[in-house]
């Protein structure tokens, strides 16, 4: 099966809803404790939000998801023109098809033509840095789209469920270690929804990475994805629910700021400004969702991305009033408790 094919059945999948994880992100096992004296006017409460020294009007990076075939084009460029009007961060899909195939290079690029001002990420598989990346493919990753950084996405889970997918993973601390060198911008490393843990994230930091965005279980399930792309897939789905939930990474990896100066992004099962309010309670800088965003497009096109934005952003004003804070910067994890439901697990 060709990747254009590939990179389309993703997309209809996910958008589907039915290959999501069965265990969950985590963050419902919290609830807000609330504040019924905020002394905090809900016009003057700001939704505004820092990641790698950029102010964005909201603390919401649309996830990397498409690129690569004929209509990755057009909801490209309805995000891209989304993000311009609306001032918020986002990263295109795996430009590895870009690599291989020049035809496909203005399904990316598009998005720069009709986003000129907006912070735009690159994105390449950890697993095609192995042997390095060349340095006239890291400068094409980079001036097709004038990226402001460089999203490397980790997914072996997927690659080693997907029939056609990457069976080596040898070398690519080393190829991540190598980009951050060679890269004019700074790199960003993400799952795609199985987690990063608190070891794997010193690793990162050790050689330079900058930003972690946590990818946690809980929202699309990659295995789930490729065994229904597939014609002989698992019958038992032994890897379906594989993964660290997007809370359990949070908790993992915030006492890590003790020791590093980086930014953390909640991802994995983001649905709500609730799960974005509580992931930067419990240490992120900001979140990232790919799925609500991509389903709204299709749904309903510029439209419909508008109407979530302003129901989220919405959404948040109200929970910050109702903490007593004006401010992002102002959540802390003592704005949380755990439900007092009897078992309570953290996992």
């Amino acid at each position: 099966m060709s990747i254009k094919q590939r990179k389309k059945d993703h997309v209809e999948l996910t958008t589907s809803g039915q290959v999501n994880y069965q265990q969950s992100t985590g963050l419902e096992q919290y609830q807000f404790v609330h504040n019924a004296l905020p002394e905090v006017n809900l016009e003057e409460v700001s939704t505004e939000a820092t990641l790698l020294g950029r102010s964005f009007s909201f603390p919401l990076f649309i996830s990397s998801m498409t690129g690569g075939y004929t209509d990755a084009g057009a909801v490209n460029a309805i995000i891209a023109e989304f993000c311009e009007e609306y001032g918020l961060p986002f990263g295109v899909g795996s430009q590895r098809i870009m690599l291989e195939q020049e035809d496909t290079i203005s399904t990316f690029s598009i998005v720069r033509d009709r986003a000129p001002n907006a912070f735009i990420a690159a994105n390449i598989g950890g697993a095609q840095l192995i042997d390095g990346l060349a340095a006239k493919k890291t400068k094409l990753l980079i001036d097709s789209i004038s990226a402001d950084a460089i999203i490397v996405h980790l997914n072996v889970l997927q690659e080693l469920v997907q029939p056609e997918g990457d069976r080596n993973f040898k070398g690519m601390e080393a190829g991540i270690a190598r980009l951050v060198t060679d890269s004019t911008v700074p790199v960003i490393v993400k799952e795609t929804g199985a987690g990063i843990s608190a070891s794997v994230a010193r690793r990162l930091l050790d050689i330079g990475v900058q930003v972690i965005d946590v990818a946690g279980a809980g929202g699309t399930s990659w295995s789930k994805v490729e065994n229904e792309r597939s014609s002989n897939p698992d019958p038992k789905h032994s890897f379906d629910d594989w993964g660290l939930s997007t809370a359990a990474c949070l908790r993992q990896i915030e006492p890590l700021k003790q020791e590093y100066n980086f930014e953390i992004i909640a991802s994995g099962g983001i649905r709500s400004s609730h799960d974005i309010a509580k992931s930067i309670c419990l240490g992120a800088q900001f979140a990232a969702a790919a799925q609500p965003v991509i389903k709204a497009v299709v749904n309903n096109g510029l439209e419909g991305l508008e109407n979530l934005y302003v129901r989220w952003r919405h959404q948040l004003k109200i929970i910050l009033t109702l903490l007593g804070c004006e401010q992002l910067k102002d959540l802390q994890a003592d704005h949380l408790k755990l439900k007092p439901s009897r078992g309570n697990i953290l996992h």
